[in-house]
């Protein structure tokens, strides 16, 4: 699959207000989040280094201790087992690639048994 339309892939609410569509390979992940307004990321961490593009919209993010409104072209990264936490400001809807490395696999054991197969699904 080394092609795809973001478009087409199937969106898995990750947290209320938060839907996900990923792909992914051996060694990283791509997570393309819409965050509607009011939404808030849990803090939280985990091992996997993370790094991030606000698309569009805006959020207040804190990284560890550090904390400021992201809009966009705003990057960020984040070092594996670092606090973080967000929330969407203003009205609109907030669009951010998430990048994750390794690929995070209770992403990919929820999307899996979110998604559907098909005749046309390939397991090799």
């Amino acid at each position: 699959m080394p092609f795809v339309n973001t478009d087409e892939l199937p969106r898995l609410e990750l947290f209320p207000k938060a839907l996900s569509a990923i792909v992914h390979g051996d060694q990283l992940m791509l997570s393309f989040l819409e965050l509607a307004p009011g939404c808030e990321i849990p803090e939280h961490s985990h091992p996997h280094e993370q790094a991030g593009l606000v698309l569009s919209g805006s959020l207040r993010f804190r990284i560890g201790d550090e904390e400021r409104v992201a809009g966009p072209g705003d990057a960020f990264i984040i070092p594996g087992n670092v606090v973080h936490w967000g929330i969407v400001e203003g009205a609109e809807v907030a669009k951010v690639l998430d990048i994750f490395s390794p690929p995070r696999e209770d992403y990919i054991e929820r999307y899996n048994q979110y998604t559907k197969t098909s005749g046309d699904t390939r397991w090799e």
